[in-house]
């Protein structure tokens, strides 16, 4: 068994005011710990996983192939593979929330450009 506490967890911001924490990750799934602040945005990207999470702290923004949709403290998502989204904290408290890729994602792009200015969108 392997365990993580989210209270251990190592956050690495990968954009501007956008961390994200490693949790475990098995053969089929990984799990990240993901933090937004007040007046970030996560980048607008795709991938080839399906995702699915819930906001436990906050409220943001998910912005999903253009249309806006709000999250709150306890609300779940899910984004199908290949469906463009990415997220904005409009509010002045920190958005928290757990998110699971099946199967596990390899590395962003967004994740290794950390300036939104650079971040080219995928075709």
């Amino acid at each position: 068994m392997e365990r993580v506490s989210t209270t251990d967890a190592a956050f690495e911001e990968v954009a501007d005011g956008v961390s994200l924490a490693d949790l475990p990750a098995g053969e089929r799934a990984s799990m990240v710990y993901w933090r937004i602040e007040p007046g970030a945005t996560l980048p607008s990207h795709t991938h080839a996983n399906e995702q699915i999470g819930f906001v436990l702290e906050g409220e943001l923004v998910a912005v999903v192939e253009g249309e806006e949709y709000p999250l709150r403290t306890g609300d779940a998502y899910m984004f199908h593979p290949h469906e463009r989204h990415g997220a904005e904290n409009r509010s002045d408290e920190a958005a928290v929330g757990i998110g699971v890729l099946a199967p596990p994602r390899e590395e962003p792009e967004w994740r290794r450009t950390p300036s939104r200015s650079r971040v080219e969108p995928e075709s």
